[in-house]
């Protein structure tokens, strides 16, 4: 009987705790081991403040998704009327097709903003207002390329992003994994969270960062961590999905295994 695919691999995941079920899921399910260390939190604004915000912006005509987040805490900016509703990934239109909210302008081919921008619906915009539901903060992209096309493009900022707040003995734990061999790969979902990642890691794990397999959905992502990491072993994956993670970390172990 082969080794499962993943036997012996320790992949260090650091996806928020409430959205990590998947890829942890997916990575036991190949054999490996998933280690929890959700580098950070993600918190919903007041909502009265975010009412009030929205109170002042104006009816949209296209009211544009960011994330899974920004449905979860931000569902009130589709007000009573039908805007059209736009999202840069998959995980976001499952979001909104959850709550019974169908999607009709997302990418036709991968999953980030470029091509969310690239997208027929996006195209001829002049004349129309926009609002991008998002975090406290975030790239301005997709606002910068909209004005330059004509429309009114507003904000309405549901959650913050906040470090998480490890306990000693959590990064204690980490430390000892790591230090210990026990840890081959780390998903890294996005540049907030590599950022978090290198804040949150003890120091005598930063050379370390530079051995393991860091797994990304985006090419955004990946050029971040060869900025600050040259020579990081990187690993783009075809899409955020916890397959499309996990499948590009087993077709990486396959035709470069590391010892297990």
């Amino acid at each position: 009987m082969s080794e499962p695919a993943l036997g012996g691999i320790g992949v260090l995941v650091t996806r928020p705790a409430h959205q990590s079920a998947d890829l942890i899921a997916a990575i036991e399910a190949e054999g490996g081991t998933a280690i929890s260390f959700p580098v950070m939190d993600i918190v919903g604004r007041d909502p009265a403040v975010v009412e009030s915000e929205l109170a002042a912006l104006r009816p949209a005509d296209i009211v544009i998704f960011v994330s899974a987040n920004a449905v979860d805490h931000g569902l009130l900016a589709l007000g009573a009327g039908r805007p059209a509703v736009a999202v840069v990934g998959p995980a976001t239109a499952r979001a909104l097709e959850d709550a019974g909210i169908p999607v009709d302008i997302r990418p036709a081919a991968a999953f980030d903003s470029e091509h969310l921008l690239a997208e027929p619906a996006l195209v001829s915009v002049a004349g129309k207002t926009v609002t991008i539901v998002r975090g406290e903060s975030g790239r301005e992209l997709i606002a910068e390329t909209l004005r330059a096309r004509g429309a009114r493009v507003q904000y309405l900022s549901v959650y913050r992003r906040i470090p998480h707040e490890f306990a000693q003995q959590e990064t204690d734990d980490i430390e000892e994994a790591w230090l210990g061999g026990r840890i081959h790969a780390v998903v890294i979902m996005s540049v907030a969270a590599f950022s978090a990642l290198c804040e949150s890691l003890p120091l005598s794990c930063a050379g370390v960062l530079r051995t393991a397999r860091l797994v990304a959905p985006s090419e955004r992502v990946i050029k971040t961590i060869q900025e600050r990491l040259p020579d990081a072993r990187c690993i783009l994956a075809p899409g955020p999905q916890a397959a499309d993670v996990v499948g590009a970390l087993v077709a990486s172990l396959r035709y470069d295994p590391v010892h297990r």
